[in-house]
């Protein structure tokens, strides 16, 4: 972004996470440690093969939560600035892709299912770009107010009238 950009407007999404890493260093601490206990129990009773199942366990639980946190390191930038409207994405990979919009033109479009479910897209001219799916459908609804709002007052600020005192 170049020095005399007047931001308008930004947000940056994250995937929310609930476990923080130290909280998943603890967990996966827990886990062993029962693992380990239990399956020496079974070695003492004779049933040796089942502390392999037990490590197993822990290594898919282990898997299961990197994957989920690296799935939290995309985000996605929205941001409105002088006369355009930004959509800048960053995957889990690190990759960027970036869309610009015309703000006068940007419709926010949220299209409700009749399973509490919904979707957000930003469309202009024929064209839509589904944002934030990886937030919760509140927050979603949330969000598509809260650009709606945004994109009123800019256009309402680009108004003549309405700096006319």
């Amino acid at each position: 972004m170049s020095a005399g950009t007047d931001v308008f407007f930004e947000r940056v999404l994250l995937p929310h996470r609930s476990l923080k890493p130290r909280g998943f260093h603890i967990l996966m601490l827990l886990l062993g440690v029962v693992s380990l206990a239990v399956g020496i129990g079974f070695v003492a009773i004779g049933a040796w093969p089942v502390c392999g199942f037990f490590g197993l366990d822990v290594a898919l639980i282990y898997l299961a939560f990197r994957l989920s946190y690296r799935s939290a390191r995309q985000r996605e930038i929205l941001r409105l600035a002088d006369d355009a409207f930004t959509v800048e994405r960053v995957d889990i990979y690190g990759e960027r892709r970036v869309w610009q919009f015309q703000p006068f033109w940007l419709r926010v479009i949220l299209l409700e299912r009749p399973d509490e479910s919904n979707r957000l897209l930003l469309a202009s001219h024929g064209q839509s770009l589904p944002i934030a799916d990886f937030l919760g459908a509140p927050m979603r609804r949330e969000l598509a107010e809260i650009l709606r709002s945004v994109l009123s007052r800019w256009r309402a600020a680009l108004n003549p009238a309405n700096n006319a005192g």
